[in-house]
């Protein structure tokens, strides 16, 4: 299978995985989860080429570094904390509930997959001391409780209108492509949750998402011609055509780098990296755009944005009821 198809499977059946593994941070209290589904043990995963930039850091130490500068921009932020993640192993589904349907572990950083390293980097970067990551991982990957059956599981339909609403993220698509930009859909019906995928999910038919969601696109053509623009720390999520027995159309995403006058994407990669890497964003695009089974069609971004001050200490918000954060 493809690295993308293997991407697609993560977003749609992210299972509990594997043996359960010790947490490589003590929780502050236990930290969520990521946008998958239960189901069957994960291969092993040979050991990345060095150490993350987690590993060598001592509790206080990355106590430390999270409280460090927590007031600076925040695409300073997620940089310098998803750059503690490179080289850190991929594995499928590394985090759930810690019961129930996943009882993966809550939070760890020693493996991710490519939506859980987005999640963790966003709230570690948005925390303003470890005590914080929690909540705000609640938040990022819950709808409102930190149940499994709440968990913003479908990019279109959840994960991003959810966070949208909650203030935490933007859609900078068009600020960056302009008149390249389009807008498409995603449909889910009835007759999608009848899928195989979709069933892997194992949602109740009342918590199972149906309607056209809309989101705006850069065709695959057009990405290089604007990627030179787009800011450092943007989150870039990748969209093939929309099928319809497919719960999401979303299969993969990471951060955007620039440096050295080229434009890098930063993601957990199971491909032949099996790791999280700074990838050239030219390679990434020439990839993905020779897959044809499952066609890639192009790419969304959303800005981060910080929370409300108390947003750390407070319950989740019911749907709808967010305030909106700041830059």
């Amino acid at each position: 299978m493809s690295p993308w198809g293997v991407c697609a499977l993560a977003l749609l059946s992210q299972a509990p995985a594997k043996t359960p593994a010790t947490p490589a941070v003590p929780p502050a209290r236990a930290v969520p989860a990521s946008l998958t589904s239960p189901a069957h043990p994960a291969a092993p995963v040979a050991p990345p080429v060095r150490e993350n930039g987690w590993s060598a850091l001592t509790p206080e130490q990355r106590a430390a570094l999270i409280a460090d500068k927590a007031d600076s921009p925040l695409a300073e932020r997620l940089l310098g904390m998803s750059e503690k993640f490179l080289n850190t192993p991929y594995v499928l589904s590394p985090l759930g509930e810690g019961q129930g349907v996943d009882p993966d572990p809550t939070f760890r950083l020693d493996a991710v997959d490519c939506l859980t390293f987005v999640e963790e980097t966003l709230a570690l970067g948005l925390a303003h001391g470890e005590p914080e990551v929690p909540a705000l991982l609640e938040r990022i990957r819950y709808a409102s409780t930190p149940t499994y059956e709440d968990r913003n599981h479908l990019m279109e339909a959840q994960w991003l209108p959810n966070n949208i609403k909650k203030g935490l993220l933007v859609d900078v698509t068009r600020r960056y492509a302009k008149e390249d930009t389009v807008s498409v859909t995603k449909k889910l019906t009835a007759h999608t949750w009848q899928s195989k995928s979709s069933m892997a999910l194992q949602l109740p038919r009342e918590r199972q998402p149906v309607g056209t969601f809309t989101l705006d696109m850069i065709p695959l053509d057009k990405v290089l011609e604007h990627a030179r623009g787009v800011a450092s720390g943007t989150i870039l999520v990748v969209m093939r055509e929309d099928l319809p027995l497919k719960a999401t159309r979303i299969t993969h995403l990471g951060f955007v780098v620039q440096k050295k006058k080229r434009t890098y994407l930063r993601h957990a990669s199971r491909g032949g990296y099996n790791r999280v890497v700074d990838e050239d964003l030219e390679t990434f695009l020439a990839r993905n755009a020779r897959y044809d089974k499952w066609k890639v069609t192009g790419v969304s971004l959303f800005e981060a944005r910080r929370p409300p001050a108390t947003l750390a200490s407070q319950p989740a918000p019911a749907q709808g009821s967010a305030d909106v954060g700041s830059p």
